[in-house]
Formats: C-alpha cells, structure tokens, sequence
C-alpha cells in the first residue's frame, strides 16, 4: 500500500471519531474510562492479528524438504501449548484486568448525586421524571457540568438499553426492575443517545438527547420546568389551546395546568422547549409539528399517536402556535 493510500486510510478513520455518539469522543470519567479501554482492545487485537498473519505467512512461504521426519518429540509439542494456551490465556488475563480497572472511574454510591432522575422506556420514546420536583419531560435530559447524576432506569413493555457513549455505556432497561447509572459530565454541550437494544419497528428511532449546562443554567431550566404550561400569548394560541386541551390530545397527554391529563403519551408542558419531536425522529419547528399532529404513522410507523386528518389548516396552525409556545 503507497503512502498515500495509508495516509487517507489513517484520515478516514479519524474522522469517525468525531461522530454524534463516537465511543473515544468522550466528555465524562465513566465514558473516558470506556474509551481508554476500547483503545486498548483494538491495540491489542490489531497486535494479534498481525503475529497471527505473519506466522501464517512464514508458514505458507515455507518449503518442506522431501525427506523430512515428522518431530514427535516433546520440544515439538511446546508450539501448540504455549502458542495456543498459555499465550492467549495471559492476554485475555492482561485484557480481563483493565477492564476491571476501568471501572474504577465510575462514580460510586458514597458520593452526593446532584439530581436523580428516573427514566421509563416506551415503544418508542423516553418518558423523564425528576425524583423531588415533579417535572416531567420527554427524550431530553439536562444535567449539571460537574455533578454526579443518577439515572434510575425502567421499562414499560420490553427491554431497551440506554446509551450514550459520550458519558456512559450502555445499561438495559428490564421490564418489573429498576437499574442505576451514575454519570458526570466535564464540559457543556448536547450530547446523542440511543436504544440500544432491538425493541420493535422504530427502534432506530428512539433517540434522546443529554443537554449539560453549568450549575446556575441547569437551575434555572429546573426551575422553569417545574411551572405550569405558559397561558396562550394571543388569539391563535387561545384557539389552539382549546382544541389540544379539550380534545383528543387530552386523553393522551397531560399539559399542567390545563383541562389535559393523559397519561398515554409524552408530558407536552413544555414541548416547545425541546430540541426534537417524537424521540429524535424530527427537528422541533413549526412545520415538523403541523406534520406530525397531522399524520404521526406516516413520519414513524407504529407508533402510538394516530393520525388526525379531521383538523382544518387553520386549527392546525392555530394548535401549532400553541404547543410551540410551549416553553
């Protein structure tokens, strides 16, 4: 292979790491930790692989001799043993020690978490609750820069897997139990996640998204969280907020405050403060909504929210207006 074609090699696989959910872009302990050992286990199977190859090589490129004798001695059984046992067994030995070792970086039970969250798993979406506030959300996270976090995960029909490689690795969600994670961000920013285990039709279409702001912005997020939907600003808002609160939408979803309690569907208080719409599958703008109230099935098919065609264009807009000034 020239120079040239390494070269690009070598950038082309740079460039993978700068992806949204890139396990060695790390912004946290426990996903640093993760990323030094992936690092070490692509080192060592690389090294692995390349002893393997050449021995293979040396061993094609070798030319018997017609009269050779077959060595049955005990030196000859020495190969296979130490090549085929006791070497494997000391690198999967080294391999299974840093692995232990890395987890040492996990934030453990001892220390104070900030925030505790818990986060049930759907078909297909991510509902969110504070444990002490009340509030609650949909498909976003926002967490504290610095602080330890704990995220108490569970599921309300199948198994799922919350990952987010950017700050931790991956944990199931089971049906009829709870598991915990605790997570520390370094830096503001907004971080990817994803179900990572096969759940149903639009499994590649349950994302969340992690927002880590600095303590004082993290407050203040809380705080607006924990209020009641703000009141319409005008006359179309006014009109769609009868139609969303005292219709169909209210026997799904719950918007504090108002006429609508369903428990179905995503909490929709502040929805339009979130930076996605049906778990990531959709920008939070204006048209993307109009659309999604329009016919959710054709956007993500299977999913829960059914297809409301009955609306006219203008109490589309109008209910628009109002879930967008949700904030």
């Amino acid at each position: 292979m020239s120079r040239l074609r390494r070269l690009c090699l070598v950038v082309l696989v740079a460039t993978a790491c700068h992806a949204p959910m890139s396990v060695v872009a790390a912004a946290g302990p426990v996903a640093r930790s993760l990323s030094h050992l992936t690092w070490v286990l692509i080192v060592a199977s690389a090294v692995v692989f390349g002893v393997v190859v050449v021995l293979m090589w040396a061993a094609v490129m070798r030319r018997p001799t017609t009269d050779a004798a077959v060595d049955l001695t005990p030196r000859s059984a020495r190969i296979p043993i130490v090549g085929g046992a006791i070497i494997p067994a000391v690198i999967l030995l080294a391999l299974f020690l840093v692995s232990v070792l890395s987890e040492r970086q996990y934030p453990v039970e001892t220390r104070v978490s900030a925030q505790v969250f818990t986060v049930i798993g759907h078909q297909w979406w991510w509902e969110i609750h504070t444990a002490d506030s009340g509030a609650a959300f949909a498909n976003e996270l926002h967490v504290p820069v610095g602080q330890v976090i704990e995220v108490r995960l569970l599921s309300a029909d199948v198994i799922h897997s919350f990952w987010m490689p950017t700050l931790h690795g991956k944990i199931d969600l089971i049906p009829g139990d709870t598991n915990r994670i605790r997570l520390i961000a370094d830096k503001p920013g907004v971080y990817r996640g994803q179900c990572a285990e096969y759940c149903g039709l639009q499994h590649a279409n349950m994302a969340f998204t992690v927002v880590a702001d600095a303590p004082d912005t993290y407050l203040r997020w809380l705080a607006s969280q924990q209020q009641n939907a703000a009141p319409p600003a005008d006359s179309l808002q006014r009109a769609g907020a009868a139609l969303v609160t005292a219709g169909r939408c209210a026997v799904c979803h719950t918007i504090r405050g108002t006429p609508a309690r369903g428990m179905v569907g995503p909490d929709l208080t502040h929805v339009g403060s979130r930076l996605t719409l049906a778990a990531g599958t959709l920008p939070n703008n204006a048209a993307a909504m109009e659309a999604w109230i329009t016919n959710a099935p054709s956007l993500k098919p299977g999913t829960g929210m059914p297809a409301l065609p009955q609306f006219s264009g203008m109490e589309l807009r109008a209910m628009t207006a109002y879930l967008e000034g949700l904030h």
